[in-house]
């Protein structure tokens, strides 16, 4: 059962997998895809751990503050390496990256 002080971040997280996800897809078809490995390397691994950790609220794990914390330092990573490509897909992604961290350091 979902815990209402978590849901903020349980939406944060479902926002952030989305815009990554959508990221790594749009960076794929990039002309410069060489370009564009950082950027869709930590799309993978962030929309992963926030994937993990939405999991691990929903089962009341007892690592929140740990898995929060890993988590807002992924999201921080991707978030810094999609604001410096200028395509629209890494800006949305750059900012539910941030987002996400934000919440993320609540329960850290």
């Amino acid at each position: 059962m979902l815990h209402k002080q978590h849901q903020q971040l349980i939406e944060a997280l479902q926002s952030c997998i989305v815009a990554c996800n959508h990221c790594y897809d749009a960076c794929l078809k990039e002309e410069d895809i060489q370009m564009m490995a950082g950027c869709i390397r930590l799309d993978r691994e962030c929309a992963e751990i926030c994937s993990y950790l939405a999991q691990a609220l929903c089962r009341d794990t007892p690592f929140t503050a740990e898995l929060a914390s890993v988590c807002a330092a992924i999201c921080e990573a991707c978030g810094n390496e999609c604001r410096q490509h200028d395509h629209e897909h890494c800006q949305k992604c750059a900012d539910a990256c941030f987002q996400c961290a934000e919440a993320c350091k609540k329960i850290a």
